[in-house]
C-alpha cells in the first residue's frame, strides 16, 4: 500500500509526463486565457480537429482540463486555474536557469580567453 506522498508523487508524474509534450503546453497556454471549443483550439494552435482531440483527451485524462457539452459542441477550460500559474512559474526558473547558464558561459569564455592571452604573451588592453 502506497502512502499519501507516494500517491502524490505518482499523481504528479502522470501529470508531467502529461506536459511533457510542447503542444500541450501550448493548450495550457491557450487555455488560461479562458475557455474555448476545441475548433478556436485547433485554429490558433494550427492543429488538426483529430490532433486537437487527442491531446485534450490526454490533458482531461490526467485532470488538466474539463469539458462542458452544449449539444455537438464542447468548450474546454483549465480545471484549476493554478495550473498555469504552475507552468508559469516553472517557465520563469527556466528562464532564471538559462540566464545563469549564459553568465556561466560568458564567465567560461573569458576565462579562457584571458588563458589563451597569458599563454602567448599577449595582454588583453
Amino acid at each position: 500500500m502506497l502512502s499519501l506522498a507516494e500517491d502524490l508523487d505518482e499523481l504528479q508524474a502522470s501529470v508531467m509526463r502529461a506536459l511533457a509534450s510542447r503542444t500541450r503546453l501550448r493548450f495550457i497556454h491557450a487555455l488560461a486565457t479562458g475557455p474555448c471549443e476545441v475548433h478556436d483550439l485547433a485554429d490558433a494552435l494550427g492543429l488538426g480537429q483529430v490532433a486537437t482531440s487527442q491531446h485534450l483527451a490526454a490533458l482531461r485524462a490526467v485532470g488538466l482540463v474539463e469539458a462542458t457539452r452544449d449539444g455537438r459542441t464542447a468548450e474546454y477550460r483549465l480545471s484549476d486555474p493554478g495550473i498555469a500559474t504552475a507552468c508559469e512559474v516553472f517557465r520563469a526558473v527556466l528562464v532564471r536557469r538559462l540566464a545563469h547558464m549564459g553568465d556561466l558561459a560568458a564567465n567560461a569564455e573569458g576565462t579562457e580567453r584571458y588563458a589563451r592571452l597569458a599563454a602567448t604573451g599577449i595582454s588583453d588592453s
